[in-house]
């Protein structure tokens, strides 16, 4: 018998506005894969955004408040694939360090 302890279960954290900002502003990114020029989905993105970064800016993330800037950027610039993963992987990022967040990592 050893007396190492039972491998922890990992659960994911339970969600507050920011978390699911985060997740909102996810899925309205991967839409874009879909209609990648659809204005109404870009304008809820900012809407999302900005969101995202007053709650950061209240939590005192700073390195959300960066990733909202280059995601606001990437938002209102023409409609492309590159551009659409952009915002994909900005949002999958705020959701990491949300994450992160929320479990005491940070």
């Amino acid at each position: 018998m050893s007396d190492s302890p039972a491998p922890r279960r990992r659960v994911p954290p339970l969600m507050d506005n920011l978390g699911k900002l985060c997740v909102q502003g996810r899925q309205l990114a991967e839409y874009l894969w879909q209609v990648p020029s659809d204005v109404a989905v870009r304008a809820q993105i900012l809407g999302v955004i900005d969101q995202v970064a007053a709650e950061g800016k209240k939590q005192g993330r700073r390195e959300m408040l960066r990733i909202c800037d280059e995601l606001r950027t990437a938002a209102k610039a023409s409609p492309s694939s590159q551009q659409v993963d952009v915002l994909v992987n900005g949002f999958h990022r705020l959701m990491n360090l949300w994450q992160a967040a929320k479990s005491g990592l940070l």
